[in-house]
């Protein structure tokens, strides 16, 4: 679990707060989507999840994060790790080897997964990010979008129980973004991996995530199910977030009296949608 309780930061320098007083609880297993323009702190709640924030990123640190009992203020990210993986956005950050295989391999040993293990792990993890083909390459040679399915790889083969994700679709097509959600929803559902993905392709999140998370200038103003939260429109368009589009046509046709059934969220609910409405009398 994880639990904010008036959770702030400042960066060292900074005029105003990038964490502004955010309560939330993550319960085990959840699939959280977190969404917000940009500038909304985003990318600093996943740095405080892990612990960068504050231990690598000084400023004013006030509140708590829980992290499975772990205050993140008191315990580095090495250790934070054993339970919490992250992929951010800056990925090549993040790579410590030259060929993947001995990217997935560099955590195994660290973290002390038994060797007998460890090919069965490195062999899932590639074939569920789908770049088994990629094993013996070396990641200079890989695109933008092959070396952020390394990373996720290499999170996923640790097995922990919560992943983090700073926008992991950013450079992929749409049907590498759509496997990597479909990676992320069996780990969910499978393995009970406890989810939170910071995402831009706002179909996506509406699709796969039980609920969302949205902010504005370092608040957290909405959470909640995703339908609940879809139902507040205007206010997700006032903090500068885009809504579905099958969802705003849903809401017209509401306010036209044509419809009058749950708000889609994606395009095969869209399309059931407007089967009902066109339906002949």
């Amino acid at each position: 679990m994880i639990q904010l309780k008036n959770l702030g930061f400042r960066y060292s320098g900074a005029e105003r707060l990038a964490l502004d007083g955010i309560d939330l609880t993550v319960e085990d297993g959840a699939f959280l989507g977190l969404i917000g323009s940009s500038g909304a702190g985003k990318s600093t709640l996943c740095y405080a999840l892990s612990g960068i924030v504050p231990h690598h990123y000084r400023g004013d640190f006030y509140g708590e994060a829980r992290i499975e009992g772990m205050d993140s203020a008191e315990h580095r990210p090495e250790e934070l790790s054993r339970v919490l993986g992250c992929v951010f956005q800056d990925i090549d950050g993040q790579m410590v080897a030259s060929v993947v295989e001995d990217e997935i391999l560099f955590g195994l040993e660290n973290f002390g997964v038994p060797r007998d293990e460890i090919e069965g792990r490195v062999t899932q993890a590639l074939a569920a990010a789908g770049i088994s083909e990629l094993r013996g390459r070396l990641i200079s040679e890989l695109s933008g979008g092959q070396r952020q399915k390394v990373a996720i790889a290499a999170i996923t083969a640790l097995r922990p129980k919560i992943i983090v994700l700073d926008e992991p679709t950013g450079e992929l097509d749409p049907r590498s973004s759509r496997r990597v959600f479909e990676t992320l929803k069996e780990l969910n559902e499978k393995h009970g991996v406890t989810i939170i993905v910071v995402e831009q392709k706002i179909m996506l999140l509406c699709e796969f995530a039980k609920r969302l998370a949205v902010m504005e200038e370092g608040r957290l103003i909405l959470e909640g199910e995703v339908p609940a939260v879809l139902q507040s429109a205007g206010r997700l368009e006032a903090a500068g977030v885009n809504i579905p589009r099958v969802t705003t046509l849903a809401r017209a046709l509401r306010e036209e009296g044509l419809y009058g059934g749950k708000l889609p969220l994606n395009l095969d609910e869209g399309e059931a949608m407007m089967r009902e409405v066109l339906r002949p009398c």
